[in-house]
């Protein structure tokens, strides 16, 4: 018996034993996968806070009270409007002013439509606005430029800064002041600091970016005279070149814009004392005369010229172009081959500026508008990349004389690296 019940004790005794190894093994597991859940977590909140970083700080909307009284405003009359990001550190005295874009009106009616929304009416305008790229505040996104002031000026007169019509039409109460916005908006700026720059950047995206061409010499003579002054235009080279259908659209449209808004005393002098006003609208016709630095961001496939200079709705009546324009993926081999004589539309027009060593270019060969204040396009792992350069060292590059940059990509597709734009 109590051989029997030594027996059954130790068969207890070892199933207890394992019992208790695989509980062990169990709680270990469990262990290891809590650690790997921490870990993970740790993972998801760095890489969300490493991209709350690259979309950057939320800044919120100054008005320009002042300007009013100087007959700077709005297509309605209400006052021009900027967010500024102070600077910090060795950038307190460094300065980028950067123009928004939004496109133009070039008649009362098309002008009219545009009081309703933020780009005819600051009383539209959302009250914040988040800086990235070229914006960033953070030294690993924007290496060159994250401690200067930083400021993005609103879009509200339809002009690319350029109006100035002193007559106010009782029946719209429209209001072409664009030359005014620019002028007042700066003279605020100098009031603030800006009096005491070192460094500063007259700066633009598409019809900001036409501004930051149109505008550039007049910005240096604005500035302190020891200040090193430059200008980057951002997807703002539109070229003359005729739509699908064969007709000059835009040539006619640009022609109407200086009319309407009265644009004729803003644009260069350089310009306008050889060519009509209109044509002084296309940088191509500007850009070789311009004294001060100034660097060409720019995709040879711009999205929005494709669709709007090139094959316009009222060049494409059957809208054949319609899914290209969405997504170049879906353009047919002629529809290709058209938008290849676009590019070489392009470079013939941006070559003006090709033998100048104050002037630098970064032409991708992407179907792309705007690259400089998406962190995406600006400076990131996967950025678009020439001569293995990303658009934000090319320009700190140029801006700091480290070197010169004049880079054209070889035609689509052959980009790898490109941030091809797909329209919904």
């Amino acid at each position: 018996m109590e051989m029997l019940c030594f027996s059954f004790w130790t068969r207890v005794e070892a199933m207890y034993d394992v019992f208790w190894h695989q509980i062990d093994e169990i709680i270990k597991t469990m262990l290891m996968k809590f650690i790997r859940m921490d870990q993970l977590f740790s993972l998801v909140i760095c890489t969300l806070l490493l991209l709350k970083a690259a979309e950057g700080v939320t800044v919120p909307i100054t008005f320009v009270q002042s300007a009013v009284a100087k007959g700077a405003v709005c297509l309605d009359g209400s006052p021009p409007a900027y967010h500024f990001d102070k600077g910090f550190e060795a950038g307190i005295d460094n300065w980028i002013v950067h123009f928004e874009g939004g496109g133009w009106c070039n008649n009362a009616t098309t002008c009219l439509d545009r009081i309703d929304t933020r780009l005819g009416s600051s009383k539209k305008m959302d009250k914040t606005l988040s800086f990235s790229g070229f914006f960033s505040s953070g030294k690993k996104f924007n290496p060159d430029f994250y401690n200067w002031n930083r400021i993005k000026v609103r879009y509200c007169d339809g002009s690319s800064f350029t109006g100035d019509v002193e007559a106010v039409d009782p029946k719209t109460n429209l209001h072409y002041r664009g030359g005014r916005i620019f002028v007042a908006v700066i003279e605020d700026l100098l009031a603030k600091g800006m009096k005491n720059a070192k460094n500063a950047i007259l700066s633009g995206c598409s019809a900001g970016g036409l501004t930051s061409i149109l505008q550039c010499d007049r910005f240096r003579t604005l500035l302190p005279a020891a200040a090193k002054v430059k200008c980057v235009s951002d997807a703002g080279y539109f070229i003359n070149v005729k739509a699908v259908s064969g007709a000059s659209h835009i040539e006619q449209f640009y022609s109407q814009v200086v009319q309407t808004h009265g644009s004729a005393k803003n644009l260069p002098s350089s310009c306008t004392s050889r060519l009509s006003p209109g044509l002084c609208f296309f940088p191509q016709n500007v850009a070789a005369q311009i004294k001060t630095p100034i660097f060409f961001v720019n995709a040879a496939y711009d999205s929005w010229q494709i669709k709007n200079i090139l094959a316009p709705g009222v060049a494409d009546p059957h809208g054949t172009w319609r899914n290209c324009k969405l997504d170049i993926k879906s353009c047919s081999a002629n529809q290709l081959s058209t938008m290849q004589g676009f590019r070489t539309e392009f470079l013939k027009a941006i070559s003006v500026v090709s033998n100048s060593p104050s002037k630098g270019m970064f032409i991708d060969g992407c179907y792309s508008h705007c690259q400089t204040g998406m962190q995406e396009t600006w400076m990131r792992t996967d950025s678009p990349v020439l001569a293995k350069t990303t658009i934000a060292k090319a320009v700190g590059d140029w801006y700091y004389d480290r070197s010169t940059f004049q880079q054209i990509d070889c035609p689509y597709p052959c980009n790898p690296t490109c941030h091809n734009r797909v329209f919904e």
